[in-house]
């Protein structure tokens, strides 16, 4: 139980209290020619060039080996980040307008533990309780991501998912501790859609917004993360990646969220001998950090 108890702290390492305005209202379209680029940084953070708007997306920028492996998971014995950043975070900071955070687990967000990150810089979140835990971290322009919500002419639409197996969520605190996790739907006036899927296993809600958005490129959290004693992943793995490129048959898929964190099971190289393995290698995409995908 103890253990238990360690994983909801470490898992949910963030705090919050002030609001302010949403200050970005939708600006003039934009141009057909914009181009669209996602740069994989580590993990599941990634800078993504959209409608002219630069976003970065769950910021875990801490050093290798900072903090302790997430206890009762598999390899929680490494320390995390298991791998340096790809460049310095000053670099990764260059140009960006926005902050989404997915959730705060905290390999997807440490902004309490850095301050690279400017304290008014727009940042984006799934509910209020997070929105709470990081103004309490001194950020003073948290807003919460609706169906609704446009920054300077990009809309940002908010997915839901499960970040886990309904048996993990039966138990407590772990269900408590793995919590919500949302996707993100990335549109904008004559650029392609995205489909950021996030730390979610494939269900009814992946499939919903598969079918409403019909995104051109689909960002798939894929490492096959495994909590001890538990049958089944807490986000998705290689099969589906091969469901990802059955389902959406001129989509591009994007595999990220490996070889980082000690309880992933899936490496980039399992994943591309699994791509080759069903020839699915013509839309599926394995970046390793630092690389930039342009669409």
């Amino acid at each position: 139980m103890k253990s238990i108890k360690t994983l909801v702290s470490a898992l949910a390492l963030a705090t919050g209290t002030v609001s302010f305005p949403f200050y970005a209202a939708a600006t003039a379209a934009v141009s057909a020619a914009a181009p669209v680029q996602v740069q994989q940084i580590r993990n599941a953070t990634a800078k993504i060039h959209y409608g002219g708007k630069t976003f970065l997306v769950d910021p875990f920028l801490a050093k290798k080996g900072i903090y302790a492996g997430f206890p009762d998971t598999f390899h929680s014995e490494l320390r995390n980040p298991t791998v340096e950043l790809p460049l310095a975070v000053t670099d990764i900071m260059k140009g960006v307008d926005a902050v989404i955070v997915t959730h705060t687990h905290l390999d997807h967000w440490d902004g309490g533990d850095q301050t690279f990150i400017s304290k008014a810089t727009p940042l984006f979140v799934q509910h209020e309780a997070d929105a709470k835990l990081i103004r309490s971290q001194g950020y003073t322009n948290v807003h919460i991501l609706t169906g609704t919500t446009e920054f300077e002419g990009v809309h940002l639409t908010k997915a839901g998912g499960r970040h886990g197996t309904e048996e993990m969520y039966s138990k407590k605190p772990l269900g408590d501790a793995l919590g919500e996790a949302m996707g993100v739907v990335f549109q904008a006036s004559g650029a392609k859609t995205i489909y950021l899927v996030d730390d979610t296993v494939w269900n009814a809600t992946v499939d919903d917004t598969l079918a409403k958005f019909k995104p051109d490129v689909i960002i798939l959290n894929a490492g096959d993360a495994r909590m001890k004693s538990y049958t089944g992943s807490i986000i998705m793995g290689k099969d589906d990646v091969l469901h990802a490129y059955q389902a959406m048959p001129s989509a591009t898929i994007i595999a990220v969220h490996m070889d980082a964190i000690n309880h992933m099971t899936l490496s980039r190289k399992e994943l591309r001998e699994h791509v080759k393995q069903h020839k699915i290698g013509d839309r599926v995409r394995i970046p390793s950090d630092g690389d930039i995908l342009k669409f």
